[in-house]
């Protein structure tokens, strides 16, 4: 290969065979879910610019931070401008949020972005320098019951996607004043264990001491084992907000476990902090985590704003719903194939494969006049639900048989309603599945009158409606006559 694709990024392609989670089916899957989640608790989506100015992000996740320090792509435009791309999704938002004048819209924001990230990492297995991002921002609320209520959203994410075996980890790093006493604190413990501490927990020692407790050196983590423990230096209020966020926690039967260790890596962070980690993915095992930020809209130049949010990497998403065995999505494919016999049936396939479209069915057609035997091969390689051969007795008899793929079964139906007869099928599968549901007997008679009610409801807006019909028919007919 000439030109290979750069270290540390990779393609999504329809279907890896190799690399199943780089299948863009499964990313579509995924996506899916995220958005109808995202929508069933509120939030809406924003999309920010790949890069922004370089000073966002250093105002805001930290000079001290990885992130800024080592990782970012920054680069100056053609107007000295300096620009990095992306390497989280936050300071875009709130960037945004500020910058649109949000705050006077609603008295509480909530956002979501689906996107890629940029950070310029060793590259090696769940490490890579663009990676995908499904994030939430909440911009207004202070309460516990919100912090709750998003570590729900993403527990519900996970469980729509099929993960299991994951486990919540939860602290809470208090207020700045709390994280300085228990600064003070850390370092006297660490300073005589200083030249005993890896190379970056040495230099995080003086700008980032906390994030020494986040070290995933085995040394390191004997060291913070007896450390002191941030929990203990918490305010008041700072302690019941952490405590209701448990009690909610527990309200909504959310399994977690508290780690006095947990202090995210960026700056931004105070109060509530979460992580999720699957065992599967080995090392790198983190697949989510997010926590408060109320000071980040006061420090860009916005109102003094409670938030609070969260990311989760996509790739691992993916990673583990596949090391977990999951069951997967079928990857697309058409519901018919249409096989034309002669230039005559050519044209009226053509014209079909577009009513078809039209009428929301996947629907293929082989234009390379190759052996049927070699199309039927290509149909069965798309996983075609039905292929359809049509030739002049066909289009003669306005007939057409189907032959079902899977089972070889063979339907005959009308050539000029098969749009009509194929896009009910196609739908079927979500229309059986709702009949399922409501042939299961309700949990008590408010369910059934509930429905009931609806029917009739429906029923007379339809009387209505006709009624309505009927007396403008009269009308034009009175119009007509005159």
């Amino acid at each position: 290969m000439k030109y290979p694709i750069p270290p540390g990024v990779f393609d999504i392609i329809p279907d890896n065979s190799q690399d199943k989670w780089k299948s863009s089916y499964l990313w579509d899957h995924v996506e899916q879910i995220i958005r109808e989640t995202a929508i069933d608790y509120g939030y809406q989506e924003i999309r920010t610019p790949l890069f922004e100015r370089t000073e966002l992000f250093q105002r805001s996740v930290g000079e001290s931070t990885d992130i800024v320090s080592k990782e970012m792509y920054t680069f100056d435009d053609k107007g000295g401008r300096s620009l990095s791309l992306r390497p989280e999704g936050t300071a875009p938002v709130i960037r945004s949020f500020i910058e649109n004048n949000m705050a006077n819209t609603s008295p509480v924001t909530k956002l979501f972005y689906i996107a890629p990230m940029f950070r310029y990492e060793r590259a090696q297995a769940g490490r890579y320098r663009q990676h995908h991002q499904f994030g939430t921002e909440v911009i207004g609320n202070s309460s516990p019951e919100q912090d709750a209520e998003l570590i729900d959203l993403l527990y519900t994410l996970y469980h729509r996607l099929g993960l299991r075996n994951l486990t919540l980890y939860i602290n809470s790093i208090g207020d700045a004043a709390s994280r300085l006493a228990f600064r003070t604190a850390l370092k006297d413990y660490l300073q005589p264990h200083l030249k005993d501490l890896s190379e970056d927990s040495q230099n995080r020692f003086e700008n980032n001491p906390l994030r020494i407790l986040d070290s995933k050196d085995p040394n390191d983590q004997k060291i913070v084992a007896n450390a002191p423990v941030i929990l203990d230096f918490l305010s008041p209020e700072d302690k019941d907000h952490f405590e209701s966020v448990k009690f909610y926690l527990h309200l909504l039967d959310i399994p977690y476990k508290v780690n006095p260790l947990l202090v995210r890596g960026l700056d931004y962070y105070n109060k509530t902090v979460f992580e999720v980690v699957a065992g599967e993915l080995g090392a790198q095992n983190s697949i989510g985590g997010g926590g408060r930020y109320d000071g980040l809209v006061h420090n860009l130049g916005g109102p003094d704003l409670p938030s609070i949010g969260f990311g989760t990497g996509i790739e691992r998403i993916i990673q583990t719903m596949i090391n977990q065995n999951v069951t997967l999505p079928k990857q697309n494919h058409p519901t018919i194939f249409l096989i034309a016999l002669g230039d005559d049936s050519k044209n009226v396939c053509f014209r079909l494969l577009h009513d078809l479209r039209k009428n929301g069915v996947p629907a293929q057609m082989d234009f390379s006049n190759r052996k049927l035997g070699k199309i039927m091969q290509y149909a069965d390689q798309l996983q075609a639900t039905y292929v359809a051969v049509i030739g002049d007795q066909e289009i003669a008899n306005k007939e057409v048989e189907l032959k079902e793929m899977a089972t070889g079964r063979k339907i005959k139906i009308s050539l000029p309603h098969m749009s009509d007869i194929l896009r009910l099928d196609h739908k079927s599968d979500s229309f059986l599945k709702n009949w399922h549901e409501l042939l299961v007997p309700f949990h008590g008679n408010e369910e059934a009158q509930f429905f009931l009610d609806k029917l009739k409801n429906t029923l007379e807006q339809t009387k209505q409606m006709t009624e309505k019909f009927h007396e403008s028919i009269e009308k034009m007919k009175k119009k007509v006559e005159n």
